[in-house]
């Protein structure tokens, strides 16, 4: 990026678990930091939190807690790495993120909530300069994952409502990628879209 354009970048992937979400994540991260720019990746739920670790616990089933309380955890769970992400911003970080604020929207949605609510107890987050959907239909997302499931990936007619409303959330200008392709394609596709955001752009 240009000395007088100093402002960092939040680049955020989204969709169902088992999307390539995280594989995604690490080849930019390493592809950013390799380019020499200084990079974050964060990954949400942060489950090293005292509230990321409620957050577990409700997934296990050892806590029952509506949809409107558990996005309200996973909300307040961003909210801890707030100020650290608006500082490294503003000193020039570029943070990528696997999940962020479409998920509560995705997943709060598909259980009932009111989207533009679920967006307003989010505003004070920052905004995603590049939002990335890889998108995966959830009985091929189930299908790598056989054991070890949470209570989300066990229902694959909620994770059909959830991607809905990711690819409906799309329309604001997202990049969506088939997240069943090759994973060098996929990550060509993300260096593509993300070089476009940055000054001078990294080889590709």
């Amino acid at each position: 990026m240009h000395a007088e354009s100093r402002r960092g970048r939040l680049f955020v992937f989204e969709g169902l678990d088992q999307s390539g979400k995280q594989t995604q994540s690490e080849f930019l991260r390493d592809h950013l930091t390799a380019a020499g720019l200084s990079v974050r990746l964060l990954s949400f739920p942060d489950y090293s939190t005292t509230i990321g670790d409620e957050i577990a616990r409700a997934l296990r089933g050892e806590r029952d807690y509506g949809p409107d309380v558990m996005q309200l955890l996973y909300v307040a769970n961003r909210h801890e790495r707030r100020a650290e992400i608006e500082a490294g911003l503003a000193a020039g970080t570029v943070f990528v993120c696997d999940r962020y604020r479409a998920s509560s929207v995705a997943y709060g949605e598909a259980q009932g909530l009111d989207p533009d609510w679920l967006m307003s107890i989010q505003q004070f987050l920052p905004a995603p300069d590049l939002t990335v959907l890889l998108d995966i239909a959830p009985e091929r997302a189930a299908a790598r994952k056989i054991s070890d499931r949470d209570k989300y990936e066990r229902d694959l007619a909620l994770l059909g409502r959830v991607r809905q409303s990711y690819l409906r959330q799309s329309a604001a200008g997202w990049t969506v990628l088939d997240g069943a392709g090759d994973r060098a394609i996929i990550a060509a596709q993300v260096r593509a879209a993300v070089a476009a955001l940055l000054e001078p752009p990294p080889a590709l």
